[in-house]
């Protein structure tokens, strides 16, 4: 049944009046005429009768009514909640834990005094293959990897920042009176790393491996404040991303070590799936995106 011989239908079944049913819709009268007789004949029955003068609705009219405003309800009701929810929309956002603790919370901030009504959900990614893995699952809207350039045909990407990674102690830890840490000055260490999967995990077990290097004693955590509250503690020492050290290193809590070995750099990226269709909220939220960090920044620490 078609939703305009519908209506034309309850307009009729209250005007009882073909003619009056036309001047009401802005339809010529053989319209509405033909939009009745489409609809009996996809019911197979007769909807009005004429008694002399008089239009009448059938039975089976007047069953069809209450069904015809319960559809014309919901169908006006489905739209205005669609377009509602166009403006107000909702963008899923896949991230690790230190991109939400130390780069997103300005961001969001300045997002939501800009667009108040859009839904911001976060699904928290463990590691870059996680959040990679999420787009192409359509689990998520966008993601933010932190990670070396990797790239994959089915992803756009939008690289925002680089980022250092600094081996940071402890100020009382033996190894700051070196002037170069070296590889073998860690055999005897524990490494403090971070979960399975983590890219600058992932990137320090290699480099280690590269130099035949078995640390001592390794500990994993999920967390990365726990890590530095493990290092400030004196029980081992950590690589970690600049950004999330800045503040420990500012009060002296923590020390950079120098480290010997050049880290690969790590990129803040924006992903996004290449077929991602970009509602008006993405689309806002992508280009604020670019523009935050546009002006972000890490001070120099040589």
């Amino acid at each position: 049944m078609d939703l305009k011989h519908l209506q034309t239908f309850l307009v009729a079944s209250e005007t009882l009046n073909f003619t009056q049913t036309a001047s009401t819709l802005q339809y010529a009268q053989s319209s509405v005429s033909a939009h009745i007789q489409s609809l009996e004949q996809s019911l197979d029955t007769q909807l009005f009768e004429r008694l002399g003068k008089r239009l009448v609705l059938t039975h089976a009219g007047k069953q069809l009514k209450g069904y015809a405003e319960q559809i014309i309800h919901l169908t006006a009701e489905a739209q205005t909640n669609i377009q509602a929810d166009k403006k107000i929309g909702t963008i899923t956002i896949g991230a690790q834990e230190s991109q939400c603790t130390y780069r997103l919370p300005a961001l969001l901030k300045s997002f939501k005094d800009q667009a108040p009504f859009v839904h911001l959900i976060f699904k928290p990614a463990h590691s870059d293959e996680r959040a990679t893995e999420s787009l192409l699952n359509g689990e998520v809207d966008l993601a933010f990897i932190m990670d070396v350039n990797k790239p994959n045909p089915y992803i756009k990407t939008k690289s925002l920042l680089h980022e250092k990674l600094l081996l940071v102690a402890a100020p009382s830890h033996p190894l700051r009176s070196r002037s170069v840490v070296l590889p073998e000055d860690l055999r005897e260490e524990t490494i403090l790393f971070t979960e399975k999967g983590c890219s600058y995990r992932t990137m320090f077990e290699q480099t280690l491996n590269d130099y035949h290097i078995s640390p001592k004693n390794t500990l994993e955590f999920i967390s990365i404040e726990a890590i530095k509250k493990c290092v400030i503690a004196t029980i081992g020492i950590a690589l970690l991303p600049e950004m999330t050290v800045a503040q420990e290193l500012e009060t002296g809590s923590l020390i950079k070590l120098n480290w010997s070995v050049q880290m690969p750099t790590l990129t803040t990226q924006m992903a996004i799936h290449k077929n991602k269709t970009l509602t008006p909220q993405l689309n806002e939220f992508i280009q604020l995106t670019e523009k935050h960090f546009s002006h972000s920044y890490l001070p120099n620490r040589e």
